[in-house]
């Protein structure tokens, strides 16, 4: 498939001549006299490339390489008559893709042509991919190929879509809110709203609050009436971060806006109906919770329709390293330095580590790394000193690289093991694994187990 070239020279001679050599190459070329003409044809036409003389009346090659840059973005090759450092250096910072001395050959010419538009396309892919994997409806942190983390992306993808309320857990940091968003993103309710509360900020008559709205005179600071998240979050999404936190007696008034899906403010005699689909997060065993009699029996059943349990990072096996360069990506971006990756003596020991903060700690230590590496990757001398020395309790390097199973195919195995060994004693099992009957048979159901 022939390419498209512009020829930008104020010598007639110089352009027409280019023009007609580039056409034996199968280079379809046309020709503008200047930088402004060229600008016009480029608002006008669609070109693979732009060819340019440095020295010309008006705009240099070196200022229209700048400003195709800020518009259409066509690669761009200067052609001078002397070259020195200055003017390499000059052309290197406008984006120029190459530079080259005149008298040129047409060789030299196309091989530079040819270079130029596969680097621009190359760069435009992994833009585009980029935008893709960093943009607006989804993050890098929700990447993965890890098993863990395909069930959880299916799980989500069909989820999404209905309205029932989802629970979300996991450890602190492995990125529950990012689910949440997700699942907010990939919803119907995708235009409306998404209002977040971290239900273990506030104490429980400002949450109560915060949640259900109150009215003016309600307490000593209700200056005016409020409307609550509850009411805000209406066709949207409202999500409860850290419920497995809320106080009993905020809790018992949480059931019931759930069941009847009307709120009343705090200090106000009228119920009002909103329409938000709720998601909650904990990184607590709400069951042991309930167990334990610090959180309802009812309210749990309410917010626990469907459970998508977000795997720590440990249980992702190579996943770390997708993450890892998904983040040096966007801190490079972010910081303006040209890091783009991850050298292998870094990438053994992010995989050896076992990331007790999950993924926030892992895109902490890349940042650092970016921001202190002397090379264009980062190396295992940019990570934090706990992350260089640590030492699995394992020498087999290839199974720390291995996927991993999750926490709770853990303690599936470990409860299969105990009742072997136990010979099917359900008391006694309960007794060695550390919880009560009712816990085991709740369990076993989860898990798929017959007692």
């Amino acid at each position: 498939m022939s390419l498209r070239a512009l020829v930008v020279d104020d010598d007639l001679s110089t352009r027409e001549m280019l023009v007609l050599t580039l056409g034996r190459q199968n280079v379809a070329a046309e020709s503008a006299s200047g930088a402004e003409d060229a600008l016009g044809r480029l608002r006008q036409a669609t070109f693979d490339v732009v060819i340019t003389d440095l020295e010309m009346p008006g705009m240099t090659g070196i200022e229209l390489a700048r400003r195709v840059a800020e518009g259409p973005g066509v690669p761009v090759i200067v052609l001078t008559g002397r070259a020195d450092v200055d003017r390499a250096i000059a052309a290197i910072r406008a984006g120029v893709a190459d530079f080259l001395t005149k008298p040129v050959s047409i060789d030299d010419l196309v091989v530079a042509i040819e270079r130029a538009v596969r680097h621009h396309t190359l760069s435009t892919e992994i833009q585009r991919l980029r935008t893709e994997v960093l943009g607006e409806h989804a993050s890098a942190d929700m990447l993965g190929q890890s098993r863990a983390v395909r069930e959880l992306q299916d799980l989500l993808t069909r989820v999404a879509p209905s309205d029932v309320p989802v629970l979300v857990t996991g450890e602190s940091g492995v990125g529950k809110e990012l689910v949440a968003r997700a699942l907010h993103d990939r919803s119907l309710r995708r235009e409306g709203p998404f209002v977040a509360i971290n239900c273990a900020a506030l104490p429980a008559t400002l949450l109560e609050s915060e949640l259900f709205g109150h009215v003016k005179g309600a307490f000593t600071d209700a200056q005016q009436d409020k409307r609550g998240l509850f009411l805000e979050a209406s066709g949207g999404t409202l999500f409860l971060d850290e419920v497995g936190e809320l106080p009993l007696e905020v809790q018992a008034k949480l059931l019931r806006a759930l069941q009847e899906r009307r709120v009343r403010p705090v200090g106000g005699g009228l119920e009002q109906s909103y329409d938000a689909r709720v998601i909650s997060a904990t990184n607590r065993d709400l069951e042991e919770s309930v167990e334990d009699g610090r959180f309802r029996e009812d309210l749990f059943y309410r917010i626990n329709v469907v459970h998508l349990a977000v795997p720590p990072l440990r249980a992702r096996g190579r996943d770390v390293l997708l993450l890892a360069e998904a983040f040096v990506q966007r801190a490079a971006e972010r910081s303006r330095r040209p890091v783009r990756g991850v050298a292998e003596s870094a990438a053994r020991k992010l995989l050896a580590y076992d990331w007790p903060g999950n993924v926030r700690e892992l895109e902490n230590c890349i940042e650092r790394g970016v921001a202190l590496t002397r090379f264009d990757e980062i190396t295992a001398e940019d990570l934090p000193e706990k992350v260089r020395s640590f030492e699995a309790s394992t020498g087999d390097e290839q199974a720390l690289e291995a996927e991993l199973p999750s926490m709770e195919e853990l303690e599936r195995r470990h409860i299969v093991r105990v009742l072997e060994a136990v010979k099917g004693n359900k008391t006694r099992a309960a007794q060695v694994l550390g919880f009560d009957r009712r816990t085991l048979y709740r369990k076993a159901e989860r898990y798929g187990l017959r007692l």
